[in-house]
């Protein structure tokens, strides 16, 4: 139960999936203060486990930190179908790791999102249908339980689209991460924002 578990997840687990458990966690933090880690978990994995026990790739940390988040105390990890029953809400890189994450637990696939899609679509979620917010876990939770509901509505069945992929920032530049760093955050903060208003 609370608090509300999202698992970001991409291929090595040390760029994109660490700048996004991070990102969305800096986003709670600063709505919520000391209150963040009752409310909401933030969480990573990769699909390949080869990084597995490594630091946040450096430009990925740089741009987690540039934006006030904390990149210390990351290790990466391999994606395991126990981080998916653990979580309520599973945000993908691509497409192909929706899949993958969906074929080692199928009864999650109408909680795994690309983080393109879910970003895409929160703006067809009417907040005014979703419970009332209280900055308590078991409120929050069910507001984002119902967050989570209304957006899998909304995609009606239809595939994530070509342009919701976040593009693979490793062995890029800076600016490049920064670009994908600014993709991420145009999801996780108005998540963040639905889930705590005010």
């Amino acid at each position: 139960m609370p608090p509300f578990a999202v698992l970001h997840v991409c291929m090595g687990n040390i760029c994109r999936s660490p700048m996004a458990e991070r990102l969305l966690a800096q986003a709670v933090r600063e709505r919520v203060g000391d209150l963040a880690d009752s409310l909401l978990l933030s969480s990573s994995a990769g699909t390949g486990g080869w990084h597995a026990g490594e630091e946040m790739n450096p430009p990925a940390a740089r741009e987690v930190r540039r934006r006030g988040g904390l990149d210390a105390g990351f290790a990466a990890r391999r994606l395991l179908a126990e981080h998916i029953d653990t979580a309520d809400l599973v945000l993908t890189a691509t497409a192909e790791q929706a899949e993958f994450a969906a074929g080692l637990r199928p009864d999650a696939a109408d909680r795994t999102f690309v983080l393109g899609e879910f970003g895409r679509l929160l703006p067809e979620v009417d907040a005014g249908t979703l419970p009332g917010y209280a900055p308590d876990a078991d409120v929050v939770y069910a507001r984002a339980v119902a967050l989570v509901e209304a957006v899998d509505t909304a995609r009606g069945g239809r595939p994530a689209l070509p342009g919701d992929d976040l593009d693979d920032p490793w062995g890029r530049g800076d600016a490049f991460f920064a670009r994908v760093a600014d993709e991420i955050d145009a999801t996780v903060r108005p998540l963040a924002a639905l889930l705590l208003p005010g």
